[in-house]
């Protein structure tokens, strides 16, 4: 009995740390494949990292198409950031929500981190999985591994260099 409620504790904790906060903001600015600028109710710059995905850096290849890409799904658009914690640099890590171009009506219900690895514009970043809830991490395992498979994006290179190895200049 004790080790069950144990667990029960466990997994309500961690569906709680997820994403304790939710931002609702304009993008003002695209930095790269998975950096945004927003801008709060309360005209706060806030600088937002996609959870999750690691995109090209810029002049690395595909790097501009992957900002490209999602400016064109974020950029000047209300969209809602759900987040638990800053990074060292004090950006949030959050996944970005934005109502998809084909579905006015739908509301905030694309993800833009997952549309990035859909079409392959970044990488699913394994690094840290463990900081994104189940769902989430099993889908974004799912479209890095389809975008691969149809060679779409930067996986039409047939050995892309994952951003964190270029950072390190391995080339």
């Amino acid at each position: 009995m004790r080790a069950s409620t144990f667990l029960l504790v466990c997994v309500l904790g961690a569906a709680q740390h997820a994403h304790s906060y939710e931002l609702a903001c304009k993008v003002v600015g695209v930095t790269d494949g998975d950096t945004i600028t927003c801008l709060t109710a309360e005209r706060k710059q806030e600088k937002i990292r996609l959870q999750g995905i690691d995109a090209p850096e810029s002049k690395q290849p595909f790097g501009q198409r992957s900002k490209q890409n999602l400016s064109d799904l974020v950029y000047g658009k209300p969209v809602t950031v759900r987040w638990y914690k800053r990074d060292r640099w004090k950006r949030i890590l959050g996944a970005v929500w934005v109502t998809p171009t084909d579905c006015p009506s739908c509301g905030h219900t694309l993800d833009a981190g997952a549309a990035q690895l859909t079409v392959g514009m970044a990488w699913w970043f394994r690094r840290y999985a463990k900081e994104q809830p189940l769902q989430q991490r099993h889908q974004y395992e799912f479209e890095e591994r389809e975008a691969r498979a149809r060679k779409a994006g930067l996986w039409i290179d047939t050995s892309p260099v994952p951003p964190w190895d270029w950072r390190k200049g391995v080339r």
